[in-house]
């Protein structure tokens, strides 16, 4: 599943796709990236990171003096002059080469959507086939604002010319991470 995923996203539009086999081999790239991307504190060059399961398992602490720039507490301010916005997103699917996410917590939703870049963080383990496959997944009960990302934003709606990164980021990296789990969350 995660080469057709793989496919499908990345002819979605200024999208790659990385495959680690474990999350320490995930959070090497990321801090690779955050160093090549320049990650400062400045408006327009620091990094958000919303809250997420992955926090768990790496000193924030640490990363953040690495990282001057890197916030792990998202507000509206930091999250729309931010170069870089981080989330872990739930399901990945395959046949769309999108991604689906309970966006509920505001700050997946500010992360996600007013950074320029947005750093997806997905369990490949959790690439599913398609929409109804998810269906299956989710419920009203446990997921309450269900987010599907396909791609950096680009639209087309102001005299049929392609904008790109108009309403949301205008480039989308997306980390699959082989021994990712997430809690709570079924197969």
């Amino acid at each position: 599943m995660f080469e057709n995923f793989k496919a499908r996203a990345e002819t979605s539009g200024n999208t790659e796709v990385k495959r680690f086999a474990t999350t320490n081999e995930a959070l090497g790239f990321i801090e690779s990236f955050l160093e090549t991307e320049e990650v400062k504190d400045a408006s327009g060059s620091y990094a958000v990171w919303a809250d997420s399961p992955i926090l768990k398992q790496f000193d924030n602490q640490a990363m953040a003096e690495k990282f001057p720039g890197l916030y792990f507490h998202v507000t509206r301010d930091l999250a729309k002059g931010a170069k870089v916005g981080i989330t872990q997103l739930k399901w990945g699917l395959a046949e769309t080469g999108s991604m689906a996410q309970d966006s509920t917590d505001v700050e997946q939703r500010l992360a996600s959507a007013l950074a320029w870049i947005h750093v997806a963080i997905l369990p490949t383990s959790k690439i599913i086939a398609d929409i109804p496959a998810l269906m299956t997944k989710m419920h009203p009960k446990n997921d309450k604002y269900i987010t599907l990302i396909t791609g950096a934003s680009k639209t087309a709606d102001i005299e049929r010319m392609l904008a790109i990164g108009v309403h949301g980021p205008e480039r989308l990296v997306i980390v699959c991470v082989d021994d990712l789990e997430l809690e709570g969350v079924e197969s």
